[in-house]
């Protein structure tokens, strides 16, 4: 893919490494100098110190002929102008960061994927590993529903049990789904069955209508990894 990436900041650095580690080709507009600078020496990309909301610069960062232009600038006002000028120039897929929720609105009206409020959802991921600290990763989906990561312990209500007789037993909810397990010594990713049977240490990745309520986190258990640290749903009742 061809991709013009605006902004080299906190958001747009690590996007940076990851189109280019990608192998795309990646331009990347930048004003700050020392930032431009910065990104030009690290990363395999061309790079713009100029103003992306000038349709000059769009044109010479060849945004006409882009699979995709992304603006991740600190600035609403800089990214709705950058989003307006990508649109003008047929870019198939323009995406944005938006700071302020209030914005949204204008972001939707001009076609633009966004994603809301990177601060938050940051906070939001902070605040998940110390409310719950057994679930390795996640993901909303819509307003309560969940897809997350999280390890079957030694005493759980799942270790040795299949997916049938979990869900026959109430481990897992008729709103609950296992969708994959990695095991150690596996060569790839179990996508379980009915007749498929957990143990303790799998990393089990779970669909959750109600989220990542702890009467769902609960039959999980304890995991203790080989350095001896626990992970411990801190509203489970036992150890």
């Amino acid at each position: 893919m061809y991709v013009v990436i605006v902004g080299a900041g906190d958001i747009g650095t690590p996007l940076i490494e990851l189109a280019t580690d990608g192998g795309n080709e990646v331009v990347v507009i930048e004003r700050d100098p020392d930032r431009a600078e910065e990104a030009a020496t690290t990363f395999d990309c061309l790079v713009i110190e100029d103003d992306a909301t000038s349709k000059d610069i769009l044109l010479d960062a060849g945004a006409d002929r882009a699979d995709a232009v992304i603006s991740t600038t600190d600035h609403d006002a800089t990214n709705i102008m950058v989003c307006l000028l990508a649109e003008e120039l047929a870019v198939p897929t323009v995406v944005s960061v938006v700071h302020d929720p209030a914005h949204m609105d204008v972001f939707r009206r001009i076609g633009v994927n966004t994603m809301e409020n990177p601060q938050r959802l940051i906070a939001d991921y902070l605040y998940r590993a110390v409310e719950r600290p057994t679930i390795v990763d996640y993901m909303r989906v819509g307003d309560e529903a969940e897809v997350f990561e999280i390890r079957v312990g030694e005493r759980s209500e799942l270790d040795g049990r299949t997916m049938q007789e979990a869900h026959e037993a109430g481990a897992l909810g008729d709103d609950t789904l296992v969708v994959a397990i990695e095991r150690d010594g596996a060569d790839e990713p179990i996508i379980p069955r009915g007749g498929t049977r957990t143990q303790a240490g799998d990393l089990c990745t779970v669909y959750s209508g109600r989220g990542a309520v702890p009467e769902v986190t609960e039959p999980f258990g304890t995991y203790e990894d080989g350095d001896g640290s626990r992970n411990i749903d801190p509203n489970a009742g036992g150890t």
